[in-house]
């Protein structure tokens, strides 16, 4: 086997890693809609009941202002709605492009990138803790 075919292989154990965390991010994004659609059955539902309960407590007290919680429990179920079926994912997405492109900085590690050696260090004194704690 020649340094080209080494080469090979390396190329595609590392394109087949990158396809594995493609597919399980697409999995969790993909459970993160469905909760919101999930969320949205059950929040909508206790929207409509309390909206029907306070506009009936209103008329029959003949007190406007108990409507008023309709309006935030209203802005949540749009949050809501958007979340699970409009374009709030490609908003975030393009915000978050931005970010990446024009304020690089702020997606910096404390302390920078995790290096070899710090790593190592961390095990290194997570193994010498674990011999104090077993002696």
């Amino acid at each position: 086997m020649g340094q080209h075919d080494g080469a090979v292989v390396k190329s595609n154990k590392m394109e087949r890693q990158i396809l594995m965390q493609n597919q399980m991010r697409e999995r969790q994004m993909a459970m993160q809609i469905a909760w919101s659609r999930e969320f949205l059955k059950y929040f909508g539902s206790f929207f409509a009941v309390a909206t029907l309960g306070l506009t009936a407590g209103a008329i029959k007290s003949r007190k406007p202002g108990m409507m008023a919680p309709i309006v935030p429990l209203g802005i949540i179920l749009a949050y809501q709605m958007d979340s699970a079926y409009g374009t709030l994912i490609y908003r975030m997405r393009g915000e978050a492009e931005n970010i990446m492109a024009s304020e690089h900085d702020r997606l910096d590690l404390p302390l920078g990138m995790p290096t070899f050696e710090s790593i190592e260090k961390a095990r290194r004194a997570k193994s010498a803790l674990i011999s104090l704690l077993e002696k």
